[in-house]
């Protein structure tokens, strides 16, 4: 638990110095795409590991979710010409997400499941604090704009499924 939380603490304040000065679109798409990638790797481990139904059917869901909202930024970037630009944040967020795979990957069974459930809470109020206060605010094209809220509303139903799945973990 201890580990997780100090992943966001990492990637919050990993995003609160890239992103003192406001990103610029091009940012906001990577830092964005580089999220969901993260998440859908957690998703893809946790399907390969957890024996859990309703785990199993959450990392599904991610998998699904994050992979389809991946697909439209793609989509988006593509028709506006816009070539995603790599940044601090993005970078934190990869080598978090990566940490946490390792980190994980040495669970298995109850505390695996437990784990990958309380770090998607904490991952996703994360990634949702930095959309609604960062992303969100500082998007100047209205079509990225607009991606992103749908994401957004999209990862709080993620992050109130995961506050459920974490008080039914066993």
């Amino acid at each position: 638990m201890f580990k997780t939380l100090a992943i966001a603490a990492a990637f919050s304040v990993a995003a609160s110095a890239a992103l003192a000065q406001a990103p610029n679109d091009a940012q906001i798409a990577h830092i964005a795409y580089t999220a969901g990638v993260v998440d859908v790797a957690a998703g893809k481990q946790a399907l390969e590991k957890s024996k859990d139904k309703a785990v199993r059917d959450f990392a599904q869901e991610m998998v699904r979710d994050h992979t389809a909202v991946n697909d439209q930024a793609l989509a988006l970037v593509k028709k506006l010409g816009v070539t995603p630009q790599d940044n601090p944040t993005s970078q934190g967020l990869a080598k978090g997400g990566a940490d946490k795979l390792k980190e994980l990957g040495a669970l298995s069974g109850a505390a695996f499941d437990k784990a990958y459930v309380a770090n998607e809470v904490a991952y996703h109020k994360t990634v949702n604090g930095a959309l609604s206060g960062t992303l969100i605010p500082n998007a100047k094209n209205a079509e990225l704009k607009s991606l992103l809220q749908t994401g957004l509303k999209l990862f709080k139903e993620h992050q109130a499924h995961a506050e459920h799945l974490a008080m039914t973990v066993k």
